[in-house]
């Protein structure tokens, strides 16, 4: 497909499209305040697709951003793709709607364009989103994903979200999902980590034949907080092949990246609060990477992730201990 600044969305199984670059709105505490100058930057810039979540304490401030560039007529509500996410502690059937229509009311919309499940591993139910007994000991919860889903599907029909997808899960629990009893909507995606350094080939292939979308979040690689970032990989935008390419096409690693993915029909969504970034990210629809470029970028693979959650991999449900 050749993807435009203007016209760059891709067809989910549903009927429904998303636009194949998005903003990750991640903020961490100390950088809250820089949200919603850097959405409306965003939106100027040509970005039409908000990939947030209620974990992230900064859905108010998205949806704010996007009603006062709307106020300005700069966009309307339809052509902005909102994806939002299904915590942990929420995946109790009856929890499932109350927590999307606050995410709906933290947006100010009558309907989300894309919901999922954020991460396959159920906590214990309640509004503490991290839950711990007095040791320090993680709550989990013993939820069947499949029941979770049917109240998802409750949602889509009652018309409060439009597509529905998943995040983080392995081939496994996709199939658990796939394979379910009555199942009325399949997942249209599965955002998960994927960049050079962890291409995610397999799952690609297994998303692929069963049309559901990759959305590639930490497509640059992460920070580098020791406490929740596997340091054994070297970051990448410092890669000597990226950056000769970056040099070739008077790009930078960065843009190298989020292209390599994008050719391969996966959906990226960079994270960003700084206006050059957020501009230089969305910059990737004016050149084109060669076949032998993907194949070396490819051959970059270390299938080391940046993020492995360790601090949960002794939950029944972690999906990283299967190779895919």
């Amino acid at each position: 497909m050749n993807f435009t600044a203007n016209d760059h969305r891709i067809p989910l199984n549903d009927g429904n499209s998303i636009p194949i670059i998005g903003l990750g709105t991640f903020a961490e505490k100390e950088i809250r305040d820089l949200c919603i100058p850097s959405v409306k930057i965003a939106i100027d810039i040509g970005y039409r697709h908000f990939d947030c979540a209620l974990l992230y304490n900064n859905e108010h401030e998205v949806g704010k951003a996007i009603q006062e560039k709307i106020a300005e007529g700069k966009v309307k509500r339809e052509d902005i793709f909102f994806c939002g996410k299904l915590w942990s502690t929420f995946f109790s059937p009856e929890l499932v709607r109350p927590t999307l229509e606050k995410t709906l009311n933290n947006l100010q919309i009558d309907n989300i364009d894309l919901y999922i499940i954020e991460i396959p591993m159920a906590f214990k139910p309640g509004n503490t989103f991290y839950p711990r007994d007095e040791n320090g000991k993680w709550l989990f919860h013993d939820v069947n994903l499949c029941d979770t889903w049917e109240a998802l599907e409750a949602c889509k029909d009652a018309g409060l979200v439009k597509s529905l997808g998943v995040s983080n899960f392995n081939r496994k629990q996709l199939e658990l999902i796939l394979n379910k009893p009555g199942l009325k909507y399949k997942p249209v995606c599965n955002q998960v980590e994927c960049h050079p350094y962890f291409t995610q080939t397999k799952l690609l292939k297994f998303c692929q034949s069963h049309d559901i979308v990759i959305v590639a979040y930490s497509p640059l690689g992460t920070n580098r907080d020791p406490t929740w970032v596997n340091l054994e990989c070297p970051p990448l935008l410092e890669d000597p092949l990226l950056i000769s390419l970056g040099k070739k096409y008077h790009k930078s690693p960065a843009q190298i990246c989020l292209r390599f993915n994008i050719q391969r029909g996966i959906v990226v969504i960079p994270r960003s609060f700084n206006a050059e970034r957020i501009k230089e990210n969305f910059q990737v629809f004016d050149f084109s990477l060669t076949d032998e470029e993907m194949k070396n970028i490819k051959a970059l693979n270390k299938n080391i992730r940046f993020v492995s959650l360790p601090m949960w991999k002794d939950h029944p449900e972690y999906p990283f201990h299967e190779e895919y």
